[in-house]
């Protein structure tokens, strides 16, 4: 299995420094995520039921219909792969890694594609494209007209366009959420980033209903646990808390942007969530910071690294310590 960010407890192993020592900057997930509502007994103990709110809550959070529940997006990133004849697939690279390993596992013709401007030299040759939008560990994103045009060309041979969002949460400008469904075009959409749940593993699929149900008999039955419904469908309808969440992550991330420019690591890329340094002392940076109790995500195809945003005041002086520290020696 691929590795990810995330593996704090194995790296306060290797350093020999207290798991409550680390701040985890690894993952580029919401580090105040969104507070979980009691949970009533009887949610633990009944098999989920489909009646009880939750899809009707995506359905207005993502303005779309067609819409099926999964255990995170890495179940339907691991599933739909199984559900075309061998294909010739076009990813960009870098990109969210899981998407490439399921469909080489699956007997895909793989085409990695280094450079957005060369997605329309590919796109003819291919019968499927998988965009991460915004692209991690990238930042990068695609507008609406670039997504349609190519979902157009796709169509032409029954392909498919498959966009994730994963990140995408902060700026819901971005998201062809609405326009779905339509032919061809598969959406997913996580619960874990910007909501900052990552560990009850929730997430959904908008497509097509013929695909949906596919999908969703190749999941089999109760995908999502009874408490993770109920947590995602109030989250999903608490839209003060999303505005207010939004804004504190656009002024959170000014911040981090800041604070690494000013000591020479000035990001390639940006997300809300998270900045990209591209740097060939990605290594040596990523043990430094480690050595300081500072979790980051190590790339080496480029040599960079990926911070994401510290939790509370504590955090954010110890990340400037560590930097300070790194800088003078």
């Amino acid at each position: 299995m691929l590795k990810h960010g995330g593996r704090l407890q194995e790296a306060a192993q290797n350093h020999q420094i207290p798991l409550e020592q680390w701040i985890d900057l690894s993952t580029g997930i919401n580090p105040n995520g969104y507070p979980i509502p009691a949970i009533p007994a009887e949610a633990w103990q009944r098999l989920p039921e489909e009646h009880d709110g939750l899809i009707a809550a995506a359905q207005q959070y993502y303005q779309s219909e067609s819409i099926l529940a999964v255990a995170g997006s890495q179940a339907a990133i691991q599933t739909l792969p199984l559900l075309r004849a061998k294909s010739v697939v076009g990813l960009l690279t870098p990109s969210y890694a899981e998407h490439a390993h399921a469909w080489k596992k699956a007997g895909h013709d793989l085409h990695l594609i280094n450079q957005v401007q060369e997605i329309d030299s590919h796109i003819h040759q291919l019968d499927t494209l998988i965009l991460v939008n915004p692209n991690n560990p990238t930042g990068e994103t695609f507008s609406a007209q670039q997504c349609l045009h190519w979902l157009e060309i796709l169509n032409k041979k029954q392909g498919w366009l498959i966009i994730d969002e994963a990140f995408i949460d902060a700026e819901p400008e971005l998201s062809l959420s609405a326009l779905s469904p339509r032919k061809g075009l598969i959406i997913l959409r996580s619960i874990g980033k910007f909501f900052g749940l990552a560990g009850i593993r929730s997430g959904f699929v908008l497509a097509e209903a013929t695909i949906l149900k596919t999908l969703n008999e190749h999941l089999g039955p109760w995908t999502l646990s009874t408490p993770s419904r109920l947590v995602t469908t109030e989250a999903l309808k608490n839209n003060s808390w999303q505005t207010a969440t939004r804004a504190d992550l656009q002024k959170n991330s000014l911040r981090l942007q800041q604070l690494l420019t000013q000591y020479q690591l000035s990001p390639t890329g940006s997300n809300a969530l998270f900045h990209w340094v591209k740097t060939e002392q990605a290594t040596h940076l990523h043990q430094q910071l480690a050595k300081k109790a500072v979790f980051t995500r190590l790339f080496t195809q480029p040599n960079s690294l990926r911070f994401g945003l510290p939790s509370n005041e504590t955090a954010w002086q110890q990340l400037t310590q560590a930097l300070e520290t790194i800088t003078r020696a």
